[in-house]
């Protein structure tokens, strides 16, 4: 009896050749395709999220989202780009006031003032408040009413002047009140030049970041 054949068997059964049955681990093909599904899956979501994100950013590309901004750049630029109603100089009052110690600056100032449309009220020295402490060219002084109406207008006569306003004043009078660096009033072709930027302000380009 071969030594192949399993006892018991009584030579009925020869297990001849050369080849023999091997044992061999079952293939995970099923762990293989549930990982393979998932990994598809996670890209997927992955992918959606990212287009999600970019649609919030970018208006989702939709072309009623991108007419509705660029509405809005106009509107904004049509705003800033309307006129300013502003008083004209014919209706300013201005008291021309000298804090200097130079002798008729403010007579020659206020000359010049009436020369250029406005109307002129009080010239003489500045009170003891400002007699002699107007470092500066100029202060021009007046109610909190005048802050964006008559005030930018009398300033655009004597460029780097600082203004003022005082809530206890009554009326509508301006002082401008000379100072130690007081030369003389802006050219005049570069206060009209200021004043007409002043009433008619160019509209401001919209930025891209926001259209």
């Amino acid at each position: 009896m071969s030594m192949l054949t399993p006892p018991g068997m009584g030579g009925q059964y020869r297990i001849t050749g050369d080849r023999y049955p091997r044992m061999r681990r079952p293939r995970r093909r099923g762990k293989l395709v549930a990982l393979g599904v998932a990994s598809v899956a996670v890209l997927g979501v992955g992918g959606w999220g990212t287009l999600q994100l970019i649609d919030v950013f970018t208006g989702g590309g939709d072309s009623a989202s991108a007419v509705g901004t660029k509405a809005a750049c106009a509107a904004k630029a049509t705003t800033a780009a309307a006129p300013k109603t502003l008083p004209a100089p014919g209706t300013i009052t201005v008291n021309v006031l000298n804090a200097t110690t130079r002798g008729g600056l403010a007579q020659k100032t206020a000359d010049e003032l009436k020369k250029r449309g406005f109307k002129i009220g009080e010239v003489a020295n500045a009170n003891k408040e400002y007699d002699k402490k107007v470092k500066g060219a100029g202060v021009l002084l007046g109610p909190a009413t005048a802050l964006d109406s008559s005030l930018p207008v009398l300033g655009t006569q004597l460029a780097g002047a600082e203004r003022r306003t005082d809530p206890a004043r009554k009326g509508v009078e301006l002082d401008l009140i000379i100072g130690d660096g007081f030369r003389e009033l802006t050219k005049k072709a570069d206060a009209d030049r200021a004043l007409t930027a002043l009433a008619e302000p160019k509209p401001t380009p919209a930025s891209k970041k926001n259209c």
